[in-house]
């Protein structure tokens, strides 16, 4: 057991941590506010007509908060009469200057605009990827040439009565952090707390911190510790939360949902953005319909943070010890179990979705890289031969009248499991409640060696719940495997796919769960739960499927058309299982981001691309018409390509 400082309220029970009130113009974020949504524009900033017209949609989508990037001091001019423009169409939603590298730029848009959003990393720092030894002193020095670069803006932002984001990126990390911290959680949060620091100097409290990383295990462990050192140190700023450069589509959608939906069903979290290589209108939807779970719960303002004595670190990520049994456990790869028992007839075609494809003439399955690896089938008998790699899972009672049940596995309630005389010799799936774990339970169980245990809840507490369960297990040291099992009713597919990511997402990304078994009835079809399983454990890096894909959104910097240059790389690379491609179309993040990738493809300026494996830049000023090709060949030049397989 370790004793471990809070970050959150509760682990067991949902409830919404209390900020401060931040005012941004008529906005007020954190304190009582329900949690606002926000997004950023994908035009030139100095194109008016162009920047106002999205701004409208994107505001009549419901969007409370609207970003701008403002790179150079002339944008941030233009801001005033974007302002102006949509003042005068009738909207009066706040608007944010995006600020990296250009101090002179946030100086001026503070006193037009209602919050500025500065990157501690590239705010008065310039990233060279070098590692320097600083003694304290030079240390020291270096805080005192950003004390006196920041000053200036915090000073502005008094004055004016403008908020301001704080926003540490994983990306875009200082060589000076780097340096002395490591490419680490703690390091993105000391990033924030030394420009913190600087405006409470000054007096200065109307601010906004984010911890943002398109992994979403660091962003959620920096978002944690953020709290914590809050928490500890008495402060209580409000949370933007965000996964950046989450992709497009499913994967972005998925992605999104796990790491902000993690920190969400923590109760933290005051304003939002969904961050889709996507025209940033269909950012507005995603993001309502995963806050809406959370926005009515009320907000906890006298909680007793203590210490909590837990078995396992929230703060890093260590997948909870589990013996093997069969293919589950232990370290093979979480596995996904499908349910078809709803379904009166089975035959090859109702494995179709799950990733099995019988072809007729070969009297042979093809598999897909995403095909499930169990098949719980309810009381229904299959009479044709499956793939060689699925394991049916029978309730008991129709299991035991199988004559061979190679590869077929019964289901058991707990109460039914301890009484049977009937079980199978190598593995039974028991269900099992948190209100079933009780420690005669416990001892009965303790030293059975084939038992896979499926944690299932139906209450609205489901991911605190199954956590719950987790801890005790884990207190009374019991290792047998354990599948997350998660039941879903009367939803959209869209709400079904983000709470199904937030909610799982939680506990795989503590290390928790063998499995993923997600249950739906009138909700989505067999092939979206099964993407959707899939996508989620992709998303938490536990099980690879699937090429990875960190692609920003695009905004006013961006060099080249981010949709369709990800869509080009997207048709030539998605058979590269496990391979991560980074698609930036700007600078501002590329570098840092490439750290996270195997390759990079950056945009250098108008119509030129530079290439990278990992953070190293291998290839520069390529001409945008032969990007796409001279990353394949940098992937073949470094031994990680394969060609896809004819359909």
């Amino acid at each position: 057991m370790n004793l471990i400082l809070p970050y959150c309220n509760s682990l067991t029970s949902y409830s919404r941590f209390k900020t401060r009130e931040v005012k941004c113009g008529n906005v007020g974020i954190g304190g009582d506010n329900p949690i606002r949504i926000q997004s950023m524009t994908t035009t030139d900033t100095m194109d008016t007509k162009a920047t106002v017209a999205q701004s409208i949609r994107m505001i009549e989508a419901g969007c409370e908060l609207v970003r701008i990037t403002a790179p150079s001091i002339n944008e941030a001019k233009n801001l005033e009469q974007i302002k102006k423009e949509l003042v005068a169409a009738g909207y009066h939603t706040p608007l944010v200057a995006d600020i990296h590298f250009t101090p002179n730029a946030a100086e001026h848009a503070a006193r037009i605009i209602e919050k500025v959003r500065v990157n501690p990393g590239n705010y008065a720092d310039k990233k060279k990827f070098e590692e320097i030894e600083y003694t304290d002193s030079a240390y020291e020095s270096e805080l005192d040439r950003i004390r006196q670069r920041f000053t200036p803006l915090v000073k502005i932002c008094k004055e004016y009565g403008t908020a301001m984001r704080i926003g540490t990126n994983h990306g875009s990390l200082s060589d000076r952090i780097l340096s002395r911290y490591g490419d680490t959680p703690l390091g993105m949060v000391e990033s924030a707390f030394e420009f913190l620091r600087i405006c409470e100097d000054l007096n200065y409290y109307n601010i906004v911190i984010s911890m943002k990383a398109s992994n979403t295990q660091v962003m959620v462990q920096a978002y944690r510790l953020l709290v914590q050192k809050m928490i500890e140190s008495g402060r209580n700023y409000p949370l933007h939360l965000g996964v950046t450069e989450a992709g497009d589509g499913e994967d972005g959608r998925i992605k999104s949902a796990v790491g902000i939906g993690t920190l969400l069903e923590d109760g933290l979290g005051d304003t939002v953005r969904v961050s889709l290589t996507e025209d940033p209108e269909f950012e507005m939807p995603v993001a309502r319909a995963l806050v809406k779970k959370y926005q009515a719960h009320k907000i906890n303002s006298s909680t007793n943070h203590t210490s909590w004595n837990l078995p396992y670190n929230p703060y890093e990520y260590t997948r909870r010890t589990s013996t093997n049994i069969i293919n589950i456990g232990a370290h093979n790869v979480p596995r996904v179990i499908a349910d078809l028992s709803h379904r009166e007839q089975l035959s090859p075609a109702s494995f179709y979705p799950l990733g099995y494809n019988y072809s007729i003439p070969t009297d042979k399955w093809n598999i897909s890289d995403m095909a499930c690896d169990y098949v719980y089938v309810g009381n229904n008998k299959i009479d044709f031969e499956i793939p060689g790699t699925l394991g049916i899972i029978y309730n008991s009672e129709t299991w035991k009248q199988i004559n061979q049940p190679i590869r077929q596995y019964p289901l058991f309630c707990a109460d039914e499991f301890l009484i049977s005389e009937n079980t199978h010799p190598e593995l039974n799936f028991v269900a099992v409640t948190l209100d079933v774990l009780t420690d005669n339970f416990l001892n009965q169980i303790k030293t059975k060696n084939n038992i896979v245990l499926i944690a299932d809840s139906f209450s609205d507490n489901t991911m605190m719940e199954i956590r719950a369960l987790f801890i005790k297990l884990m207190t009374a040291q019991i290792s047998m495997p354990v599948i997350l099992k998660y039941n879903y009713k009367n939803l959209s597919e869209e709400d079904f796919q983000l709470y199904a990511s937030a909610e799982t997402g939680a506990l795989l990304l503590d290390g928790m769960g063998d499995g993923l078994w997600l249950k739906t009835i009138n909700c989505a079809t067999p092939q979206l739960v099964n993407s959707t399983s899939f996508g989620v454990l992709q998303a938490t890096r536990t099980r690879i499927s699937k090429t990875e894909y960190i692609s920003c959104p695009s905004c006013g910097r961006t060099l080249f058309d981010l949709q369709e240059t990800t869509q080009r790389i997207r048709e030539r690379t998605s058979h590269l299982k496990g391979v991560k491609i980074g698609i930036m179309g700007c600078i501002v993040n590329g570098p840092g981001e490439m750290a996270d990738a195997d390759y990079g493809y950056v945009g250098v300026g108008v119509g030129k691309i530079s290439l990278y494996k990992g953070k190293e830049v291998v290839k520069k000023n390529i001409p945008t018409e032969h990007a796409v090709d001279e990353l394949i060949n940098l992937i073949k030049d470094n031994g990680d390509w394969v060609e896809k397989e004819p359909s």
